[in-house]
């Protein structure tokens, strides 16, 4: 398929800060490639590849591009930052769901729980009242997966292993926030087989950790895998991956 760039409308001035034209990558057909990387990756562990689904990690991405992304298909769009999601939101609109991927600052909480249908990387209680706290004033429940942090990474956000069933236990009986996953960012390495390990583990936390049978706790997902490492990730269990640079090409500068 090849690649029409999209219109721009009148209240996306060329030049503007997420207004730049995408560069003259087939974002139509990268799409076409990673949703067979998923499809063929899950049926050969036996999996459905509609248990699997594609987020477009739109970091840094012009709208333009965005636009593209959801134009092939894509309706799951993960940002780092608020405020960047708060700006490409307002042009691309509500057609595709907005997820939260990268730290969330305290301060952000509230534009956060409006913002966001996901917030991927819940990893402490205190995030997790204020965030129950938000919906509770929205009259909203707020989605959630917990990011995990298995390889101990300092540089990493993510609760350790040995936290996150106590962290668990303690926002269960929270009134409006819904855990739905688990989340996880393993140590980057050139051979995507070294994230295997991380990822099966991380698919036997969540199923021991069903049986707990905690409130307000259904981890049906697990968002693993990206550019480098999805095929395998889809092997052992990933719900979503999170792939950018195999979409969009090489990521330009921070905004």
């Amino acid at each position: 398929m090849v690649y029409s760039k999209p219109v721009v409308r009148a209240e996306e001035p060329a030049g503007s800060e997420f207004g730049d034209e995408a560069s003259m990558v087939d974002i139509a057909g990268n799409c076409k490639r990673v949703l067979e990387g998923i499809r063929r990756a899950a049926e050969r562990s036996g999996r459905d590849p509609r248990q699997v689904r594609l987020l477009a990690a739109t970091k840094t991405q012009p709208v333009s591009a965005v636009r593209a992304a959801v134009e092939a298909g894509v309706r799951l769009l993960g940002e780092n930052y608020v405020q960047e999601a708060q700006a490409k939101k307002e042009l691309v609109g509500d057609i595709a769901e907005w997820h939260l991927i990268g730290h969330l600052q305290r301060n952000k909480a509230r534009s956060a729980a409006e913002l966001f249908s996901v917030i991927q990387t819940l990893d402490n209680p205190r995030l997790a009242r204020l965030l129950d706290r938000e919906g509770r004033e929205c009259n909203r429940d707020v989605h959630v997966l917990v990011e995990v942090n298995l390889a101990g990474e300092q540089t990493k956000t993510g609760v350790a292993e040995e936290g996150l069933a106590p962290l668990l236990r303690d926002v269960s009986g929270l009134e409006r926030l819904r855990v739905r996953g688990l989340m996880i960012v393993p140590p980057l390495a050139d051979d995507p087989e070294a994230s295997r390990p991380h990822f099966r583990r991380l698919r036997e936390l969540r199923d021991s950790l069903n049986d707990l049978g905690l409130a307000n706790v259904a981890l049906d997902e697990l968002s693993m895998g990206m550019t480098h490492d999805y095929e395998v990730a889809v092997a052992e269990g990933s719900t979503l991956v999170r792939v950018g640079t195999a979409l969009f090409g090489p990521r330009g500068p921070s905004r």
